[in-house]
């Protein structure tokens, strides 16, 4: 494949192919310059100028046949698995600049003339192209000698020159864009140029049976079929946290609904964007697979282990009948955080504190979370309809800082702590009908 010099490669070469090209008519039109730039660079102004011959990279565009070739070049963690080629169509302009009568016409005559009998570019052509033998190569500009690397000659697929149709309007949309003077123009299109990445990949290592093998007949166990439409391994529908709430807290059990979730060793992963490492909980199935829950710990260690936020949940296990572990599907899994309104003497958490003064006057709030929330986690505080955003703080054991504006009305105000976007659970769902919690309340001072 080629490498991201693979663009300009091609200017050259085509460039290479005109200028070779402009030899045959030097008898009727003398010396013939042929340039690569922008038309609008191009000085009109000079009567005793040379004929030029002008090519002009107006866009690229990406080839429909190469876009959907390969297969996806990441892994769902972001490995990278494949180099997937950036395949790219160049359309190019070739206009014709003449001082004197029929000069113009004649040097895009012979232009046309030379791509139409060059439809497609050689391997053996474009290495001579951008390695000019036996001229010494550190004699020509720092550009060229680079485009020498592209490694063009060497893609997959062969370069093809096709002539294409232009429209008057969008050949006069695109003079318009240049703002210069139109003058005699072809357009052409260069098919198609690969762009490679040099960077490891990983690859999978062959297959080496369909399942266990079996040493006495010598066969792999072969293709599984089962007569129903359900996944063929452990797989979750729905997690819900107790009381139909939004989120669950520490210590609370989720009930999960899934299908071949019985087998042995079965138990709930839990993984965190802070965490580089899963957390697996024991879980409880019921009969049938199609039922099973677990619970949060809400010890000292799960405090530390276990941060609020949003969590992606699957199964781990060895189902039934099978020999090698299994993991599900995952599911999200939002942990609500509690705010620490009185003392918790278990866990030496301080009860909540507010001070209304400082310069300017505010209203300070300190606060603890069960679980801890963590520096690298966002944490907001709404009193009533005010709220503020967490101090930053260096570790995971200071209390949450929050800083509210003095129009803070004073007297008991429901508080709600949002952890990574998950709110506590200020609705009690387990009342009929529901009702806000009366342990989530602070009361501002006057």
């Amino acid at each position: 494949m080629s490498s991201p010099l693979a663009i300009g490669a091609v200017s050259a070469v085509l460039r290479n192919l005109l200028d070779n090209g402009m030899l045959d008519i030097g008898g009727v039109l003398g010396p013939v310059n042929v340039s690569v730039q922008a038309p609008d660079r191009i000085k009109l102004d000079d009567n005793d100028a040379t004929p030029q011959l002008n090519l002009f990279l107006y866009q690229a565009t990406p080839n429909a046949a190469w876009r959907n070739r390969e297969l996806p070049s990441r892994s769902g963690s972001g490995d990278r698995l494949t180099n997937a080629p950036l395949a790219l169509d160049l359309h190019y302009l070739v206009t014709a600049y003449g001082v004197a009568d029929m000069q113009a016409e004649i040097l895009l005559g012979y232009a046309m003339y030379v791509l139409h009998e060059v439809p497609m570019l050689d391997r053996a052509g474009i290495r001579r192209a951008l390695d000019p033998s036996p001229l010494d190569v550190s004699m020509l500009p720092p550009a060229l000698q680079a485009l020498a690397a592209s490694d063009l000659a060497d893609q997959l697929e062969a370069l093809r020159i096709t002539p294409t149709a232009m429209p008057i309007d969008e050949m006069s949309k695109l003079w318009s864009a240049i703002q210069t003077h139109y003058r005699p123009s072809a357009a052409y299109q260069v098919s198609v140029v690969l762009i490679e990445a040099a960077k490891p990949a990983r690859a999978a290592l062959p297959v080496l049976s369909r399942g266990p093998y079996d040493t006495l007949t010598g066969q792999d166990r072969g293709v599984v079929v089962q007569a129903d439409l359900l996944p063929p391994g452990p797989a979750i529908a729905t997690a819900t946290p107790p009381h139909a709430q939004d989120a669950a807290r520490l210590g609370e059990t989720v009930a999960v609904v899934g299908s071949r979730l019985d087998g042995s060793s079965m138990r709930a992963r839990l993984r965190h964007r802070l965490l580089d490492a899963p957390v697996d909980l024991p879980a409880s199935v019921a009969p049938g697979g199609t039922k099973a829950s677990f619970t949060l710990p809400a010890d000292a260690a799960a405090q530390v282990a276990l941060p609020a936020g949003l969590w992606q949940l699957s199964f781990v296990g060895t189902p039934a009948g099978d020999l090698l572990e299994r993991e599900s599907n995952a599911v999200a899994l939002m942990i609500a955080p509690d705010p620490v309104v009185a003392a918790d003497a278990v866990l030496g958490l301080p009860a909540i504190a507010l001070v209304r003064g400082g310069a300017p006057l505010r209203v300070n709030v300190q606060l603890a979370a069960r679980p801890q929330v963590r520096p690298e986690q966002t944490a907001t505080l709404a009193l009533g309809s005010q709220t503020a955003v967490a101090a930053r703080r260096l570790l995971a054991t200071d209390l949450l800082s929050f800083d509210f504006p003095a129009t803070l009305a004073a007297g008991p105000q429901r508080l709600r702590l949002r952890v990574d976007g998950v709110d506590s659970l200020l609705v009690d769902k387990a009342a009929r009908p529901p009702r806000f919690d009366p342990g989530q309340q602070a009361t501002v001072p006057p």
